[in-house]
């Protein structure tokens, strides 16, 4: 299963000149640089892990580049994402963000259904990955 969140996620994999680009874009717009990543990329997990501090300051995309390949290095097993923060008074939000890196093997996730009072259904989803101890979610799936 191959997860889709943020921008371009139902595009083949953006490549690092056309990351590039998006970064080029997010600065002319005067936006701020993010990194995350996660080993949970449920949906409903927004709190993914930063990776250092939001690059406001920097302004050189090749610096911004080598912090995303010094994380997709770091969590090559990882899943890790841009994000373009935009701080104008009135926005103070996220307006750009998309997948950089993915574990070689997604394991996608699990409907769970529970059934109520009165024939009530409702339907929750499962990170696969969650199943196994977070040093291991990816690792020990690798090889198979």
């Amino acid at each position: 299963m191959r997860l889709t969140q943020g921008q371009f996620s139902f595009l083949p994999d953006l490549g690092d000149a056309e990351i590039k680009a998006q970064i080029d874009y997010a600065l002319a717009q005067g936006w701020a640089i993010g990194i995350e990543f996660t080993d949970d990329p449920h949906p409903r997990n927004t709190y993914w892990t930063m990776w250092g501090t939001p690059m406001f300051d920097v302004k050189d995309p090749a610096g911004i580049m080598m912090e995303v390949t010094a994380c997709r290095d770091a969590h090559a097993d990882k899943y890790v994402k841009l994000l373009a923060f935009d701080a104008t008074k009135g926005f103070e939000t996220i307006r750009m963000s998309f997948i950089v890196n993915r574990p070689r093997d997604e394991p996608g996730f699990e409907l769970l259904r529970s059934e109520g009072v009165g024939r009530r259904i409702g339907y929750a989803l499962r990170s696969y990955a969650t199943a196994r101890p977070p040093a291991a979610r990816y690792a020990a799936r690798a090889g198979s």
